[in-house]
């Protein structure tokens, strides 16, 4: 039986390119001091660490993140466990990878890395920073407000949209969580999260009529 693979409702898909496009930061990837893989539902996040790892764009790396409620089925022990775990079926030595298994949101992801940097006496001064595709500029944007000595560089696994909808399997999670991330850029930089970024008036736009189609399950 074959299944047909999930696709974008036409009458959005417009937006959604718009909102994936905005998202990406587009940095140009060069050797670093320390990974960091951002959890989340997205194994994504493992593959480009340990593709980025192989290419020695960095010798340590760090898997990040607990659960959440739209990870605890997929990784029922645990984001950075299950990124690790991946890592070295991939080729990447285990001494090479740190993890950190308490963070819940990006601000704990970044701080609780930070602090376990330290405990190893591993003081980076750049680091690439890999999350779904998605949740760049908000990582980016939390990183710099955090951590804001550092130079970083985001990248994510390197899918077209449709793709990622395939290998996610739910288009509409997809959108909903591209939705709430793109809010978060503004209303985290007004509680102080994150530094300010600018939002061009057609994402702005295609925000608003994705949320007034029903996209609305991943707003805070």
């Amino acid at each position: 039986m074959t299944t047909t693979p999930p696709t974008i409702p036409t009458a959005h898909r417009a937006d959604v390119e718009c909102l994936w496009t905005y998202q990406h930061m587009n940095h140009e990837i060069r050797p670093c001091d320390v990974g960091i893989g951002l959890g989340s539902h997205d194994l994504g996040v493992a593959k480009i660490a340990t593709d980025l790892f192989h290419r020695k764009m960095y010798p340590h790396l760090v898997f990040t993140g607990a659960n959440a409620p739209t990870t605890i089925e997929r990784f029922p022990r645990g984001e950075a466990v299950h990124y690790r775990e991946y890592a070295i079926d991939h080729g990447v030595p285990a001494e090479a990878i740190l993890i950190e298994t308490q963070a819940r949101n990006t601000g704990q992801n970044i701080e609780f890395t930070r602090r376990l940097l330290a405990e190893h006496q591993i003081e980076p001064r750049s680091v690439i920073l890999m999350s779904r595709p998605y949740q760049q500029r908000r990582a980016y944007a939390t990183c710099k407000k955090l951590w804001p000595e550092v130079e970083v560089i985001c990248a994510s696994h390197p899918l077209a949209l449709d793709d990622y909808v395939t290998s996610i399997g739910d288009v509409d999670k997809v959108i909903n969580m591209l939705v709430g991330d793109t809010q978060r850029i503004d209303k985290y930089a007004e509680l102080g999260f994150a530094i300010p970024q600018d939002v061009p008036t057609e994402v702005r736009r295609a925000y608003d009529r994705l949320v007034n189609a029903g996209y609305t399950s991943r707003l805070v």
